[in-house]
């Protein structure tokens, strides 16, 4: 009978003796290892402890997988108490057996304030490099599949905190990743921020050297399947469009009566050298901001108001009505319809860029803030993580780039957005930066207003999974279309 080392590395937790408990307890677990770093000490039978500084280093868990004599080892990744479904831990073993996976996670549910309800996860895919992919709190590797792939590409790295990211995607090149759409265990969830809250971890100064550590896993794993692109870009190619002023600020906004004419004024408030407008494409709005939009352009005329024909348009599909129309300036600048630029410098700065490097495209920095306009944590958001030298690659490791955004409208009437309301900035830029040079702005030039009516202040669980599967799906596109430019750049002429 196949058996498992169960891995608890979280001897601090409150519910940890609780847990502990129950996995020793199960027949299938051989046997249960605590990495600590503390004076812990088992209080249990099948139970090592294992003295570390992090558990989650390249030392560690190299030192780990040589050391286990079972088939599988499963870790626990996730902090909180967890109770063990009926048959668990013997049905993903069955699941790992009949789909030959290197590794398999499954659905569960979660106790959070006190209320139970389901936490569906989502598959895996090929562009499912992003080191915050949720697996839960369990995940089952084979220990055959763990062999073969350090064998193959190396012991995980030596680092500190991104080890489990390399293991994974070292898996992940040869072996199927199995998401088992059951039920199989509880976990009481100790984080209870809302989804909002959690968004921009990833950006905390005191996560940069983590930051740094997962930006060179997932380079190696980029080069590993034939898809890190060296720093070298392409010329921005010459068209013969013809524009009427050198930017449009493009706004497209549906049922934003409370916020659009902040956001309009704010354009008009700009202070610039050429001529520009802002077109505020009016996604057949019901609830008077069709009105709101039109007393703007009554008063002044750089206001462009158009109401598209069609009525299958999302955001993505918004822009591109306006990047296609006749008024739109040589350069197209994003501002939503819920936000504002920080001050009257914002669109001069981003038309700047274009000209005094060879870019495509411009994202700028921006402020959190609230509808008072007062600071909200983390405050600035610069996406400093990215550089001239690897920010096209780290690009996929990511969930989002910055913002203002400013395009080349020329390119991105070539190359259009997708007809998405989520993530269809993010494929353009990664699309844009798989060919091209992306110039960047850290300082603050936006202010991204965090509402009541905001739509990533609190996202249910199944708004979050179609988000990420989406932008994972986002991935998987740019990271086959990115190996398929190499090889053929590779092939000899003809």
């Amino acid at each position: 009978m196949s058996r498992m080392t169960v891995v608890l590395p979280f001897a601090d937790d409150p519910s940890f003796e609780k847990t502990l408990r129950r996995f020793a307890e199960d027949p299938l677990v051989a046997n249960c290892v605590v990495p600590h770093s503390g004076a812990w000490s088992p209080t249990v039978d099948k139970v090592t402890a294992l003295r570390v500084d992090s558990w989650t280093s390249g030392d560690a868990l190299n030192a780990l997988i040589t050391s286990i004599n079972e088939e599988y080892l499963l870790l626990c990744t996730l902090a909180g108490e967890i109770q063990l479904g009926q048959g668990s831990l013997a049905r993903m073993m069955a699941v790992a057996e009949s789909t030959q996976a290197g590794m398999v996670y499954a659905d569960y549910v979660e106790i959070k304030k006190g209320e139970r309800s389901e936490h569906p996860l989502i598959d895996y895919q090929w562009g499912s490099v992003r080191d915050n992919f949720d697996f839960g709190p369990l995940q089952l590797y084979r220990m055959k599949a763990l062999h073969q792939a350090l064998t193959a590409s190396g012991p995980i790295a030596p680092v500190t905190r991104a080890g489990l990211y390399d293991l994974r995607l070292k898996v992940s090149v040869s072996w199927p990743i199995f998401h088992l759409q059951e039920l199989l265990y509880t976990r009481h969830e100790p984080d209870v921020r809302k989804s909002g809250e959690k968004l921009f971890d990833y950006v905390d100064p005191r996560n940069q050297q983590v930051q740094q550590e997962m930006e060179l896993v997932f380079t190696e794993h980029l080069k590993r399947i034939g898809s890190y692109l060296p720093p070298s870009f392409e010329p921005i190619p010459s068209f013969e469009d013809q524009f009427p002023v050198e930017a449009s600020v493009v706004i497209p906004v549906r049922n934003r009566q409370r916020t659009i004419a902040d956001a309009v004024r704010s354009v008009l408030k700009q202070e610039t050298t050429f001529p520009y407008n802002v077109i505020v494409v009016d996604n057949h709005s019901t609830d008077g901001t069709t009105d709101t939009l039109h007393a703007l352009a009554e008063k002044d005329s750089k206001v462009v108001h158009l109401i598209p024909k069609r009525l299958d348009l999302a955001i993505g599909g918004c822009w591109n009505e306006a990047v296609a129309s006749p008024l739109c300036g040589r350069f197209a600048v994003q501002l939503d319809s819920d936000d504002m630029y920080i001050d009257g410098q914002t669109l001069q700065r981003m038309v700047d860029a274009f000209h005094h490097g060879e870019v495509a495209m411009v994202i700028g920095s921006y402020k959190l803030v609230d509808m008072d306009l007062k600071d909200l944590p983390p405050g600035i958001i610069d996406h400093r993580e990215w550089t001239d030298v690897n920010g096209r690659n780290n690009a996929l490791r990511i969930n989002g780039l910055g913002a203002p955004r400013g395009f080349r409208t020329s390119l991105l009437r070539r190359h259009p957005l997708p007809n998405v309301s989520y993530g269809e900035d993010y494929a353009a830029a990664l699309r844009f930066s798989r060919q091209w040079q992306i110039g960047r702005i850290y300082d603050p030039l936006y202010l991204c207003r965090r509402w009541e009516g905001n739509t990533d202040a609190a996202l249910p669980i199944d708004k979050i999974n179609r988000n990420d599967y989406y932008k994972d799906k986002i991935r998987t596109i740019e990271l086959l279309a990115r190996r398929t430019m190499l090889e053929r750049a590779q092939r000899p002429a003809s």
